[in-house]
């Protein structure tokens, strides 16, 4: 685009000035909150794990069960701490986290799956022994 036709240079408009964008940069910092930028965080944790669990068309090449994971994990961590400052949001988000956590059961069970020697039985589990290690969501839990 040449400076004709540039909207700034006809309008005698300016680039902003360093200071200019510092003192933007410092009004923006007085308005945000922390509880801002963790409910940034968890909606980017969702919408990157839905890409790494392939639920966003066209993402089916990108699945990646251990990022899953982490994103369902790091939501969980995250999501008590502004939930009650949510509202009727804070139902979107668990649903997505639920949707998340179903998409990971599926891609793990099938990247997980190995096969067993024909004459063995994997051991039983012993009583509570999943929830215990952390390893199962157990909704509204």
């Amino acid at each position: 685009m040449s400076t004709q036709d540039d909207p700034r240079a006809a309008g005698g408009e300016r680039p902003p000035t360093e200071e200019e964008l510092r003192a933007a940069y410092e009004a923006e910092l007085k308005r945000l909150r922390v509880e801002d930028i963790v409910l940034q965080t968890v909606v980017s944790f969702l919408n990157l794990g839905g890409r790494r669990a392939g639920l966003t068309p066209g993402t089916e090449d990108e699945r990646d069960p251990e990022q899953v994971r982490l994103a369902i994990e790091a939501t969980r961590a995250l999501l008590p701490l502004i939930e009650a400052g949510l509202g009727p949001d804070a139902g979107h988000l668990r649903d997505a986290l639920s949707q998340l956590q179903l998409a990971y059961t599926r891609i793990a069970g099938t990247s997980a799956a190995a096969p067993e020697a024909p004459d063995q039985e994997p051991p039983a589990p012993g009583p509570g022994e999943a929830q215990r290690s952390g390893r199962l969501w157990v909704p509204g839990q």
